[in-house]
C-alpha cells in the first residue's frame, strides 16, 4: 500500500495534508525518513510514525452513537441529515449505519465499514435482541406484556415473543425484541390498541448505550464492548 494511501486512510490526513507531512519529513517507516507519497509499506508489519506517533493500522471502524431525533439512518440523502454527516473524522472510511432506526427514533446506533460485522449482526439467524425504552400514549396493562410474549400477529404473519417491561408510571417501558422488521416497536403497540410518543434504542445484544453520549455524539467501540456483541 502506498504510504499517502495507508496514512488518509487511518485518518492522519487528506492526501495533501499528508503530502505535506511526507515533504517536512515528518513521517518515518521502521525508523527511515520517508519523502515521496509512492513509496510503498506494508501495513501489517511495517512500523510507520509520524511526528513520533506510531500510527497502528486497523482497516476497520467500530462507532457507537446516540442517534438524535429527525436524522435519518443512511449515508446520503439529498433532503435529510444523515448519521453519517453528523460524523466529522473517519471521512476516509466508506461508513454506513449498522441497520436502521426511524427518523424520529433515537438512541444506539453502530456505524462501521465492516460489510461482515453487519450482516453478523443484522442476519435473522443470529436473532440478536434490541432493547428499546419507549413512552407510550396511553398506560399499558400486565395483560399487554403477555399479548407480546405470546407473539404479535402483524401483517407479514406473527412475531417472535417480544418482552415488555411496563415501567412505574405504567405509561413508559422497556420493550426487548429480536426482529427487525419496518416500523416493528410502533405497529405492535398499534395492535394492542396504544401509541408511541417517544421511542429510544438502549441496547442492542448485551451492548448498552454510553449515557455519557448526548444526542448526535458518537465513539470507537472498546475492545470489551466488540465482544459483548460476540460477531467475531
Amino acid at each position: 500500500m502506498r504510504i499517502d494511501k495507508f496514512l488518509a486512510q487511518m485518518g492522519v490526513g487528506t492526501r495533501t495534508e499528508v503530502k505535506a507531512l511526507l515533504k517536512k519529513g515528518a513521517v518515518m517507516c521502521n525508523g527511515v525518513k520517508i519523502k515521496s507519497a509512492k513509496t510503498q509499506i506494508d501495513p501489517e508489519h511495517d512500523t510507520v510514525e509520524v511526528e513520533g506517533q506510531v500510527i497502528t493500522y486497523e482497516p476497520y471502524v467500530y462507532l457507537m452513537m446516540n442517534k438524535p431525533q429527525d436524522v435519518i439512518s443512511a449515508t446520503v440523502d439529498d433532503r435529510h441529515q444523515t448519521v453519517i454527516d453528523l460524523i466529522d473524522n473517519y471521512q476516509h472510511l466508506d461508513l454506513f449505519p449498522v441497520g436502521r432506526l426511524d427518523k424520529d427514533t433515537e438512541g444506539l446506533l453502530l456505524i462501521t465499514n465492516d460489510g461482515q460485522f453487519n450482516h453478523a449482526l443484522m442476519s435473522p439467524n443470529k436473532h440478536v435482541s434490541k432493547t428499546y425504552w419507549v413512552q407510550a400514549k396511553d398506560p399499558l396493562k400486565a395483560s399487554d406484556s403477555q399479548t407480546f410474549e405470546a407473539g404479535i400477529t402483524l401483517k407479514e404473519g406473527q412475531l417472535q415473543p417480544a418482552h415488555l417491561e411496563i415501567l412505574e408510571e405504567r405509561t413508559t417501558a422497556f420493550v426487548t425484541i429480536q426482529e427487525g422488521k419496518y416500523h416493528q416497536v410502533k405497529r405492535m403497540f398499534h395492535a394492542i390498541d396504544n401509541e408511541i410518543v417517544a421511542l429510544k434504542r438502549v441496547s442492542i445484544g448485551a451492548l448498552k448505550l454510553d449515557s455519557q453520549l448526548s444526542p448526535g455524539d458518537y465513539r470507537p467501540l472498546t475492545a470489551d464492548e466488540l465482544k459483548l456483541l460476540n460477531v467475531h
